[in-house]
């Protein structure tokens, strides 16, 4: 069976109601304080979007214990500036690394406050690895990287923002951009110098779950052409074959 459309916005739906439903029991337990905040750190809310990612590669014949979905599993992979990163998705098979993913959102109300943030993480994330990939720390076939991200779809995401006055001039380019078509640039950035092999970039929200995506090469029919060609390219080498 493979993935479907329908499964695709199934996931996205049970991210935002894995994540209103976790609003709601930290507010009542108190247990990490109330807001977003308590929502985000409940660490549930990508579960489906997780699942969704790991049917590619069982549909692809992959054994189970190749794909990792749960820190209980091990999702760790080297480093080459740091001893070792958690990544949120994890497929080896024969000594190579068929895939990692990264799943990331930024919400409301305060989007400048983690936009930094979330840019920092994805380059940091990717530059580590492919340097540790070139430092031979990788065997078997050239790891295959994924980035995937929400932004809440909102009036604050919306609205254009200016950028501080510096102390050097920044590019034109983000003059006027709001937050939803800064993350549009740069997921195309990511792509373009190749720190990852495909991403998939939406908007949404939890009153209206349906994703938007602005960009029609950062739409979820690339992201799944992208996973399907690196399935196909690793099929063609023997994979996943024996282990």
């Amino acid at each position: 069976m493979t993935v479907t459309r329908q499964d695709f916005e199934d996931a996205i739906a049970a991210y935002w109601g894995a994540r209103e439903l976790q609003r709601e029991q930290s507010a009542i337990k108190a247990a990490v304080g109330a807001g977003t905040a308590g929502s985000v750190r409940g660490g549930k809310h990508f579960d489906a979007i997780a699942v969704l990612l790991s049917k590619f590669f069982l549909d692809a014949g992959y054994p189970p214990e190749s794909i990792r979905v749960a820190k209980s599993q091990g999702l760790e992979l080297p480093g080459y500036y740091r001893p070792q990163k958690q990544w949120d998705l994890v497929v080896v098979h024969r000594d190579t690394l068929v895939a990692a993913f990264e799943l990331k959102a930024l919400g409301g109300p305060s989007f400048g406050n983690n936009y930094n943030n979330r840019v920092e993480e994805a380059l940091g994330s990717a530059l580590d690895l492919r340097h540790a990939a070139l430092a031979e720390l990788y065997p078997g076939e050239e790891p295959w990287l994924g980035y995937f991200f929400i932004m809440q779809d909102e009036a604050g995401s919306r609205r254009p923002v200016k950028p501080a006055k510096g102390a050097l001039p920044v590019d034109d380019i983000w003059r006027g951009m709001s937050y939803q078509e800064r993350f549009g640039v740069f997921c195309q950035r990511l792509l373009s110098e190749r720190l990852y092999d495909a991403a998939c970039y939406i908007t949404s929200s939890a009153a209206d779950p349906v994703p938007h995506e602005p960009v029609d090469k950062l739409d979820w029919r690339h992201f799944s052409a992208a996973i399907n060609a690196r399935l196909a390219y690793l099929e063609e080498l023997g994979f996943p074959g024996r282990r």
